[in-house]
C-alpha cells in the first residue's frame, strides 16, 4: 500500500517517468554493492537475525518518510534516499530468506517451496493496490504509511517465534554427488589459504569472488546466468516504466492502476497455487523458458491495449507465469549449489543480475521522456509508423518501449530452447 502511494504521490509531483525511474534505479544500486559482501555476510551470519534487521530498517525509513510528509518537508529525493537504505539491507534480507528455504524443504519441493514464496509476493497485490487507490484521495500518504508500520511489527514478531535452522558448517555435509567434487575442493584450498596465513587482502578477495567464479568455472551455470540476465534486462527496462504508462493513459487514475496491480496479484497467486498442487515440470530450465515466452506474449498484448478490457486480462495471463519461471529459476540455483555456499553463489547470480536490472532502470526514463514520447506526440517517422498501432496522445512513447521489451522476453525464452549447456545440469543430477 505504502509503495502504491508513494507512487502517486511521486507522479503527482513531477509527472515524470525518469522521477519514478529513479527510485528503482536508487533501490538496486546499493543491491549491486551489498551483493558483493552479502553473500560472506549471508553464509557467517544468523539468517535469521538478518531478516529481523532488514525489516527494523525497512520501518525506520517508511518512519522517517511519515514524519517528514507530515511536517511539509518530504521531498523526491527522500524516496531516492529511502529506496538506497532499504534496497541496500533488503539484499540481505532477501538472501538469507532464499538461502534459508534450502534447508527447510527436501530437493523435489524446491519448486512448491518458491512458489507458495510467489504466493506472499502477489498475495498482497490482490488487494492493497485496490485499497490504497481507494484510501489516497481520501486519507492520503500521511494516512497509509502508518498502515505500513504497524505491518512490520507483525513481520518483526512472526520471526522472532519461529525457527529457522543455520546450515552445517563440516566440510562436505549436505552436498550433493554432482556439485561435492569441486566445491569441496574449493573449499578446501580456501581453508588451507587461512590456515597457511596467506595475504588478508588475497584471503578477502578471494571470499568476496568466489561466487562468481564458481559460477563461471561451470557452463551450464555460466549460461543460466546470463540468459536469465538477459531476460531481467528486458523485462526491468519495460517495467520501469510500466506505472507510467499507465496513469499517462488513464488521466492520472490511480483506481485504474489499482485495479491493474489486483489484476496481478490473482494472475500470481492463481499461478503459484496451480504450481504448488502441481509441483512445475519434470525438467525445470523448461519451466524457467516456457515462462520467459508466457510473460511476453502476455505483456506484448497489455502494452498494445488501451483500456481496462484489455489490461485486466493481459495483466493476469502476465503474472501468471511469473511463479512458474521464478520457481524453476531458483529451484535449479538451490540444486546446483551446496547450502554451505549459497551465500556467496547466490549473491553472486544477484550482483549480475540486479547490475543489468540498474542500467536498465537509469535508461528508461530518459529514454521515453526525452525520446519516444517527444517523437510520437508530434509529426516524425516513428509517429507515422507506430501511431496508428499506439496512437498519438500521452504515453504511446512508453506503450512502444513496453511492448519491445516484451517482443525481447519472448525472444530470451525461445533462444533459451536452443542453449544445450541449460540442460547440462539437469543431466547431471
Amino acid at each position: 500500500m505504502s509503495e502504491f502511494a508513494l507512487t502517486l504521490w511521486a507522479w503527482e509531483l513531477t509527472g515524470s517517468a525518469t522521477a519514478l525511474a529513479l527510485v528503482g534505479f536508487f533501490s538496486l544500486l546499493p543491491r549491486i554493492f551489498i551483493s558483493i559482501f552479502a553473500g560472506i555476510i549471508v553464509d557467517h551470519a544468523n539468517r535469521k537475525h538478518l531478516m529481523i534487521l532488514g525489516d527494523a530498517i525497512a520501518a525506520s525509513s517508511t518512519l522517517a518518510i511519515l514524519i517528514l510528509h507530515l511536517s511539509g518537508n518530504l521531498a523526491i529525493w527522500h524516496l531516492y534516499l529511502a529506496a538506497s537504505v532499504n534496497g541496500g539491507f533488503g539484499q540481505i534480507q532477501q538472501l538469507a530468506y532464499s538461502t534459508s528455504i534450502t534447508l527447510l524443504v527436501s530437493p523435489q519441493n524446491y519448486t512448491r517451496a518458491n512458489s507458495m514464496n510467489s504466493v506472499v509476493h502477489y498475495g498482497s497485490n490482490i488487494i492493497a493496490p485496490a485499497i490504497a487507490g481507494v484510501l489516497y484521495p481520501i486519507i492520503g500518504l500521511g494516512g497509509i504509511l502508518p498502515i505500513d508500520l504497524a505491518t512490520f511489527g507483525i513481520a518483526i514478531a512472526t520471526l522472532v517465534w519461529i525457527r529457522i535452522p543455520q546450515p552445517v558448517r563440516e566440510t562436505g555435509k549436505h552436498w550433493s554427488a554432482s556439485t561435492m567434487p569441486s566445491a569441496l575442493a574449493e573449499a578446501r584450498r580456501a581453508s588451507g589459504d587461512r590456515a597457511t596465513g596467506r595475504n588478508k587482502l588475497s584471503v578477502f578477495w578471494s571470499e568476496i569472488t568466489f561466487g562468481i567464479r564458481y559460477i563461471w568455472r561451470r557452463d551450464s551455470l555460466r549460461t543460466l546466468l546470463i540468459i536469465t540476465a538477459l531476460f531481467w534486462f528486458a523485462h526491468d527496462l519495460g517495467g520501469a516504466i510500466f506505472e507510467p504508462m499507465i496513469l499517462a493513459r488513464s488521466d492520472n487514475n490511480s483506481q485504474v492502476l489499482g485495479a491493474i496491480s489486483s489484476a496481478a496479484g490473482i494472475g500470481g497467486v492463481t499461478g503459484a497455487v496451480m504450481l504448488s498442487a502441481w509441483g512445475g515440470t519434470k525438467r525445470r530450465v523448461n519451466g524457467m523458458l516456457l515462462g520467459f515466452m508466457g510473460a511476453g506474449v502476455a505483456k506484448t498484448i497489455f502494452g498494445l491495449g488501451q483500456s481496462l478490457t484489455v489490461w485486466l486480462p493481459a495483466q493476469f495471463c502476465s503474472s501468471l507465469n511469473f511463479p512458474l519461471l521464478g520457481s524453476s529459476q531458483k529451484a535449479l540455483w538451490m540444486e546446483a549449489t551446496p547450502p554451505e555456499l549459497q551465500g556467496r553463489v547466490f549473491a553472486a547470480d544477484e550482483l549480475v543480475v540486479k547490475l543489468v536490472s540498474a542500467i536498465a532502470t537509469l535508461i528508461a526514463g530518459p529514454l521515453c521522456d526525452r525520446i519516444l514520447e517527444p517523437a510520437m506526440l508530434s509529426s516524425t517517422i516513428l509517429s507515422s509508423l507506430f501511431s496508428p498501432i499506439f496512437g498519438n496522445d500521452a504515453g504511446a512513447g512508453m506503450a512502444l518501449l513496453y511492448v519491445v521489451c516484451a517482443i525481447a522476453m519472448f525472444a530470451v525464452g525461445v533462444f533459451g530452447f536452443r542453449l544445450s549447456q541449460l540442460h547440462q545440469r539437469e543431466d547431471l543430477v
